[in-house]
């Protein structure tokens, strides 16, 4: 996609960090938890990058979407302590927005909302990141993954993989979710939100 504006233009001095939240590993990577890892992945390949280790703590990948300065980041710590990669990678690259792509229980499955702040919902990833950043004033991109059957624990229910049904349409899924990543750091929350609720 052209970038038409002007050189000028204080946009381009801009910079998201965009956060995928998951659990490192093989054994955790179709998992619903991972949710964020595979919507970033999607936008590495936009960006044309691959992750590297960085001394955050976590996986970046640096470049442009629809020229907008983005770092892409997948904390290497488990989910309960994404909180620590995330702060270093804020004091390192300083920012001025910050997203967080996450699984959530209270949406149905391939739901996709927006929103600026909130509370964590018992998204322990999310609690681990609003304690180590002192405030819960960033993006979340939150991708419904629907609340188990019967009395399954919800806690065993976001380590299990996406059922059969829901993997036959989960690429189509994780597109249109980072389709709705970069509308936000593009073209601002409620263009997104006009655009994809």
């Amino acid at each position: 996609m052209a970038d038409d504006r002007a050189p000028n233009d204080p946009v381009r001095d801009e910079l998201a960090l965009i956060v995928g939240l998951g659990n490192p590993g093989p054994r955790y990577e179709g998992n619903r938890h991972n949710i964020g890892f595979l919507v970033l992945d999607e936008l590495a390949g936009r960006v044309g990058g691959k992750f590297k280790a960085h001394r955050s703590g976590a996986e970046i990948v640096e470049g442009r979407l629809s020229g907008h300065r983005v770092v892409l980041a997948k904390p290497r710590s488990f989910m309960n302590l994404s909180g620590g990669p995330v702060a270093s990678a804020v004091k390192f690259f300083k920012p001025t927005t910050i997203v967080v792509v996450h699984d959530e229980l209270d949406l149905p499955f391939a739901t996709i909302r927006m929103k600026l702040g909130g509370g964590d919902n018992g998204h322990n990833g999310l609690r681990s990141i609003t304690k180590s950043l002192g405030t819960k004033d960033y993006h979340r991109v939150r991708f419904g993954v629907d609340r188990p059957s019967g009395r399954q624990d919800p806690a065993d229910y976001v380590l299990k993989d996406f059922s059969t049904v829901e993997r036959k349409q989960l690429a189509l899924e994780i597109d249109r979710a980072a389709d709705a990543t970069e509308a936000l750091v593009t073209e601002g929350l409620e263009a997104a939100q006009n655009a994809f609720h």
